[in-house]
């Protein structure tokens, strides 16, 4: 697919925040080495999502680390409010939440069925459905994902940034969040599923084309099992409009993801994205997507900060359709 991409101040804040988080890790990783110590995060509780052991010798692991750390700051005199700060409670209830679930990788395009904490930042590339014209997204309502609490996951997700090969106005979309609650988990070997209830919307930040012009909640219900080295997960949910039904419609929305685990760092996988619209301007329409992708990673970077990247391209596979060949390119930064 050729075409002449357009530089945008989208593009060039993603340079920049990939060089501040390269920067970031360099110095993390240096002050590791160094002769002043351990950083913070990594004094009294390893990643449990990342641990090459069964999740539950990883709690136990932790927890007999944290005792014995703490006995050393009793023995130097040293009090133990750095081991039970905020932030270290924080991240021991992140590797609780990630060891009571299986450890499937992100879709491309699929709401990650498990509770995740990342950062993401996705970019993509469509052309309309004549196949002439591209409009290109920076951020693609991803964001940052965090894990408050062992069931819980919120996520803010900034507006993507258009840019329009057409006479179309360039600009930013609309603000996105999602509420992540898991209901039923059991890790692998002990079931290997999951089953949550997801409450997600978005703000009429943009205007449109780029921004839908109205609120939308998104409620959603998830599951997901693991069968050996395949995954399979599967979101189903609907787009409610709280004003401008007539125009926008209500949608649902079914999402179904298969990929396969090759040594736990490249995960091929093969996507459906459908949506059916009742109500507005589309009523009666539906239109179907695959999406063939392969992620890679995750690889450390510095200690609980790790990197995976993604790409996959949607393609139509039915008449109706507002787009087709969508190109993503997907970068993550879990910690």
């Amino acid at each position: 697919m050729a075409f002449k991409l357009r530089i945008s101040c989208a593009e060039r804040s993603f340079c920049l925040l990939a060089v501040l988080i390269g920067v970031f890790a360099a110095t993390v990783r240096a002050q590791t080495l160094s002769e002043n110590g351990p950083s913070p995060f990594s004094g009294s509780l390893p990643s449990l999502s990342f641990c090459s052991q069964p999740t539950d010798e990883c709690l136990l692991n932790s927890a007999a680390l944290d005792q014995g750390g703490s006995n050393l700051n009793d023995a130097n005199g040293i009090n133990g409010h750095q081991k039970t700060d905020w932030v270290n409670s924080w991240m021991r209830k992140v590797d609780e939440a990630r060891a009571s679930q299986p450890h499937f990788v992100s879709p491309i395009v699929t709401t990650h069925v498990m509770l995740v904490q990342q950062y993401r930042y996705d970019m993509s590339w469509q052309q309309d459905p004549s196949g002439g014209t591209v409009t290109s997204n920076y951020g693609a309502s991803r964001g940052l994902e965090i894990i408050p609490a062992t069931r819980f996951e919120v996520g803010i997700f900034p507006p993507g940034y258009f840019v329009h090969q057409s006479k179309t106005a360039d600009g930013f979309g609309d603000l996105s969040w999602q509420v992540k609650f898991r209901a039923f988990s059991a890790t692998e070997g002990k079931g290997d599923y999951f089953v949550g209830f997801f409450l997600g919307g978005s703000f009429p930040t943009g205007t449109p084309p780029n921004g839908l012009g109205h609120t939308v909640l998104t409620p959603t219900f998830a599951a997901a099992k693991g069968l050996g080295p395949w995954d399979i997960q599967g979101t189903i949910g609907a787009n409610l409009p709280t004003t401008g039904t007539n125009l926008l419609g209500r949608a649902i929305l079914f999402n179904s993801e298969v990929d396969y685990k090759i040594k736990g760092k490249i995960w091929p996988m093969l996507e459906q994205n459908s949506t059916f619209w009742s109500g507005g301007t589309l009523d009666g329409k539906k239109e179907v997507f695959l999406t063939p992708g392969v992620v890679l990673g995750s690889f450390p970077l510095a200690e609980r900060l790790h990197l995976s990247l993604g790409a996959g391209v949607q393609i139509a596979v039915t008449q109706f359709h507002q787009y087709n060949h969508r190109w993503i390119l997907s970068v993550r930064f879990p910690f």
